[in-house]
């Protein structure tokens, strides 16, 4: 007598139009479940809750693959507010609010009114 080969749900079962819904059965093509890693008969359920991706802090999905970035110096605030007040985003000095009018990119923004100085570079 052979052994019966192990099946059982995948997590994207939820999302299909064939799942019964129901602790016992996983769905009408495949009641106790698929042996492999993927499931041929599988057919997205238009009613069906969509997916929620969580994405973990440091961490974006592409392509549906969860991808770590690389290590970041600063928070996700302190680069929003990086964006608010450093004159290469705002045009004006952070400091004195005097704008500072460059025709070409420069490396430090500093102020020539009040001396601010650029120190993230």
């Amino acid at each position: 007598m052979s052994e019966p080969s192990v099946r059982r749900k995948l997590p994207k079962c939820d999302r299909c139009l064939f799942y019964a819904h129901n602790p016992h059965l996983v769905c009408t093509n495949h009641p106790s479940g698929v042996s492999g890693d993927a499931c041929s008969d599988f057919q997205c359920d238009p009613t069906a809750d969509p997916e929620e991706l969580w994405e973990p802090e440091g961490a974006s999905y592409y392509n549906g693959e969860l991808i770590v970035t690389p290590h970041q110096w600063w928070s996700r605030l302190e680069k929003l507010a990086l964006l608010d007040s450093h004159p290469m985003f705002t045009g004006r000095c952070p400091q004195c609010e005097t704008g500072i009018g460059l025709k070409t990119p420069t490396v430090h923004w500093d102020c020539e009114y009040c001396g601010w100085k650029d120190e993230s570079v």
